[in-house]
């Protein structure tokens, strides 16, 4: 991947990036993302950041191989701390896991006064951030799904400000399955959930013997899941 030619994955975070604003890019990587948008004239300034060192200086490398070392600031640093108040209007947080994406989220929310609009790409778990975003304020404006290399990914896109309509109905099913995704039922929406019942049946089959409180209310939790995937595929 070179930073005028996204991967696929990427390549929709981008899309959903308005143009003119200031970017922050957790977890940047090469800074692929930030200089892509620079070059295609979508930013007015990006903040590129990186708590490791060899994604650091990978980064610091590629912006200065790219002419933008005045207009992306390649920042060391633990996510969020990377950036400060009322500095970006936009965040990306790309290729982790749902959880880990919450935790920097959690972690850093007085960083994200003054930011208008999330893009995150969780590798899994795209449950656990639609919850954190509906109980911290954020409407979930648009949602992708897409298999690339033979991994599916999930783009959602938040922008601050509570909609309280968007899980009036069916909320449980909406957070886990995405209230966008589950209406479009692509093909990659249907092999990932597809995939998920499989492994969620064999967990049960593993289960079948336990009768503690706690394995029984794991199993009452799966089965409610699978019930809800079966609903949306049918």
């Amino acid at each position: 991947m070179k930073r005028d030619n996204l991967s696929q994955r990427l390549q929709t975070v981008a899309d959903f990036v308005p143009s003119g604003v200031v970017l922050a890019d957790i977890g940047s990587d090469h800074a692929y993302l930030p200089c892509y948008l620079m070059l295609q004239g979508k930013l007015a300034k990006g903040v590129a950041g990186e708590v490791n060192d060899g994604p650091y200086h990978s980064a610091l490398k590629e912006v200065k191989e790219a002419g933008f070392e005045e207009s992306i600031a390649v920042r060391k640093g633990d996510g969020l701390a990377v950036i400060r108040e009322n500095e970006v209007d936009v965040v990306t947080i790309c290729g982790m896991g749902g959880q880990l994406i919450t935790s920097i989220l959690e972690a850093g929310k007085d960083q994200l006064v003054g930011v208008s609009r999330l893009i995150l790409q969780p590798n899994v778990g795209g449950e656990t951030i639609r919850k954190w975003l509906h109980r911290e304020g954020w409407t979930l404006v648009a949602e992708r799904i897409m298999k690339e290399d033979g991994k599916i990914y999930e783009v959602l896109v938040a922008d601050f400000g509570q909609d309280g309509t968007l899980y009036e109905e069916n909320a449980a099913q909406k957070l886990l399955l995405g209230p966008y995704l589950m209406q479009e039922k692509n093909d990659a929406f249907r092999e990932k959930w597809t995939l998920e019942m499989e492994q969620w049946t064999r967990i049960l089959q593993q289960m079948k013997d336990g009768r503690s409180a706690e394995i029984e209310e794991r199993k009452q939790v799966i089965t409610k899941k699978i019930a809800a995937v079966q609903e949306v595929l049918a």
